[in-house]
C-alpha cells in the first residue's frame, strides 16, 4: 500500500501495487472473490483488520490505498475505522467517485486512494481535515510513495527512477513493471522498491492487476511466503 504505479502501454492499463508494511502484521489472504454489498469483487484480505489496500470489481473498477495524505501526519490514535474498510465501503458503492463526495471521513487516518473508473483516473485524499479530488491524465504514467515513509525529498527520487526507467526500457509490459516494483534500486533497503528497515517494516507483496480490452488480469506475488497467485474475469 505505499509504492503505485500506473501505466497506459499501446493496448493495456497496467496498476501496481508494493505493500509496506510492519512484519509483524499477520499475512495478508491471497487476492479472492468476496461479495460487498451485492457486488462481485476481488482483493487480497488483510487478517488483522478485515479490509484491503488493493480492490477489483466486475466493472473494471479499481482502487488502491496508500497510508498517509501529502505529508506524514501525526497518529491521534484510536481512529473510528480501518483504512482498509473504507476501501470496502468505497468499492461496495455504486459509483466509487460519486460516493468519494458523500463519505464521512472523520476520525479516519489520513490517505491517499487511486481509482480508476470508466477510463478515468483520479487521486483522492483525505488529509485528516478536507479531501482533496484531483483528475490525472490517463494518457501519462504517474508513480505515488507513501508519505509517511517516504518524505517528499524522496518521493521525488523514486519518481526520477521510475520516469527514467520507462524513458529507458523499449517496450513497457507488464512483465517489466512488475519488475521494476521487484528490482529497482535493489540493495537500497531504506527507499527502494523492496525495503527492508531492520527486520521490523518490509515490502511484503507486489499487486498488480492488467486491464486489457474488457479483460481484467490480477497478480499478486507474495514476498513472504514466495508464493504467486492469478485471477482474471471479463468485465461486465
Amino acid at each position: 500500500m505505499c509504492t503505485v504505479t500506473f501505466v497506459k502501454t499501446v493496448d493495456k492499463i497496467v496498476i501496481t501495487s508494493n505493500r509496506d508494511e510492519k512484519v509483524i502484521r499477520p499475512n495478508a489472504i491471497p487476492p479472492k472473490n468476496y461479495i460487498v454489498k451485492g457486488k462481485n469483487v476481488i482483493y487480497p484480505k488483510d487478517p488483522k483488520a478485515g479490509g484491503t489496500w488493493y480492490v477489483v470489481d466486475d466493472n473494471g473498477t479499481i482502487l488502491v490505498l496508500l497510508n498517509g495524505a501529502n505529508e506524514k501526519h501525526i497518529v491521534k490514535l484510536p481512529y473510528r475505522k480501518s483504512r482498509g474498510l473504507i476501501v470496502l465501503e468505497m468499492i461496495g458503492s455504486e459509483s466509487p467517485r460519486d460516493f468519494w463526495d458523500e463519505i464521512n471521513l472523520d476520525n479516519i487516518e489520513p490517505f491517499t486512494l487511486v481509482l480508476y473508473q470508466n477510463e478515468s483516473l483520479f487521486q483522492l485524499r483525505w488529509n485528516g481535515m478536507e479531501k482533496e479530488t484531483i483528475v490525472m491524465d490517463g494518457n501519462k504514467n504517474h508513480i505515488w510513495s507513501s508519505s509517511t515513509l517516504y518524505p517528499q525529498s524522496v518521493r521525488e527520487k523514486r519518481a526520477n527512477w521510475f520516469y527514467t526507467f520507462l524513458d529507458v526500457t523499449p517496450e513497457i509490459s507488464e512483465t517489466e513493471m512488475f519488475q521494476f516494483h521487484r528490482y529497482a534500486e535493489e540493495g537500497n533497503q531504506e527507499n527502494g522498491l523492496v525495503i527492508n528497515r531492520n527486520q521490523e517494516m518490509k515490502t511484503v507483496s507486489i499487486t498488480q492487476s492488467i486491464f486489457e480490452k474488457n479483460k481484467v488480469i490480477i497478480m499478486h506475488h507474495d514476498l513472504v511466503a514466495q508464493k504467486d497467485s492469478m485471477t482474471s474475469f471479463i468485465k461486465v
